[in-house]
Parts: structure tokens; C-alpha cells; sequence
């Protein structure tokens, strides 16, 4: 079963390095990683993707929780979630061909980000399964892939914050966040 791990981390000096200890101790492997600015101060959001049993997931996100600097945790793979990923991709490119990949780029929603004498570098912003289908569309053709970058998983809660997100969202402001605790139902907001 795949987990998707966000946790609120401070931005410290050796964070990161004791949550990659922390799965080697596990000999779990990380799928994905992706660490960026969050929208509270001091602290950064960490996407971590991994496969694990049901009960392994519980106990990394309840490990990764004891873990000096980190604030918060939650495993949101099981929750609807917008989930996204960036890819460059760089492909040579000739005369014959470069008209082809401009036309597939167009058919995935993906930009040119440059074009180069021998090269053109497509940007493709998506889901997993929309990434892997512009590589495999490239690699069946007369196109020669020479590089891919990959941002990693990005993904966050559809819908109603939880009640995580709005307590992060009050602490700049004077007034605190209220919550309609009749739809809340283990931290996650219910539809109504």
C-alpha cells in the first residue's frame, strides 16, 4: 500500500537527514520527496511517498511525529487529495522529428520550456500516470530522451481544511480560526 506523508518541519540544520535515517532504520525505501516553504513561518511542508503494510504506516507517521523538529504529521493517502508532479524532459530533436514533438507536447498540455539547435526541453505538469504516458508516447517513436528531471509527489487535501490547516491559518491573525465541529469528524472536515 502506498503512503503519502505531509509533515510540518522547522527549518533546521539535519531535519531531513534523521527522516532519511529513520527509513533506512525501517529499510523502507522512499518513492518520493519533496521539501518546500509552507505557508507558515519557520516551517517547511515535506511530501514523503513510500509503500508500506497498513500497520507500518502507522507506526512511520507515528515515528516520524517523535522526531526532534518535526510539528506536525499526517498520512493522506486514503484522502481525497490534488496530487501533482513536474517533469522536465529533454529530447533530441532534428528536423525531421521536432515538429512531431512540439504537436505531442500540445496533445499532454505540456509547455517548451527551450529549444536548442540539437534539443527541445518539454515542462509537464500532471498527475503520475500522465508523466509516464508523454516518456513512453517519446520512447516508442523516433525520439531519443537525454534527460529527465522529476519534482516528486505535491499533494494536499481536497475540500475543507482540517482542523491543522486552520489552526496554521489563525496564528497570523489576531482572531482565532473557528470550526464547525457538527461536520468535523477525526479532524477532517465532513461535506455538508
Amino acid at each position: 500500500m502506498m503512503h503519502t506523508f505531509v509533515a510540518y518541519v522547522e527549518d533546521r540544520p539535519g531535519v531531513l537527514t534523521r527522516v532519511a535515517s529513520l527509513f533506512r532504520r525501517l529499510n523502507i525505501n522512499i518513492h518520493s520527496l519533496t521539501v518546500g516553504r509552507s505557508e507558515r513561518a519557520g516551517l517547511s511542508r515535506l511530501t514523503l511517498v513510500c509503500e508500506a503494510s497498513a500497520e507500518a504506516g502507522h507506526r512511520i507517521q507515528a515515528s516520524l511525529f517523535k522526531l526532534e523538529n518535526v510539528v506536525d504529521v499526517d498520512d493522506i493517502a486514503q484522502a481525497p487529495s490534488v496530487t501533482r508532479e513536474l517533469a522536465l524532459i529533454k529530447v533530441a530533436a532534428t528536423h525531421r522529428n521536432r515538429s512531431h514533438i512540439f504537436e505531442l507536447a500540445e496533445v499532454f498540455r505540456a509547455d517548451i520550456v527551450d529549444v536548442a539547435t540539437e534539443s527541445l526541453t518539454i515542462q509537464l505538469t500532471g498527475v503520475e500516470s500522465k508523466i509516464e504516458g508523454l516518456i513512453q508516447v517519446l520512447e516508442e517513436g523516433e525520439n531519443r530522451i537525454l534527460e529527465i528531471c522529476r519534482s516528486g509527489k505535491m499533494t494536499m487535501r481536497r475540500g475543507h481544511h482540517t482542523s491543522g490547516v486552520l489552526k496554521a491559518m489563525s496564528t497570523g491573525t489576531d482572531e482565532p480560526a473557528e470550526q464547525d465541529d457538527e461536520h468535523v469528524e477525526d479532524g477532517v472536515a465532513e461535506p455538508e
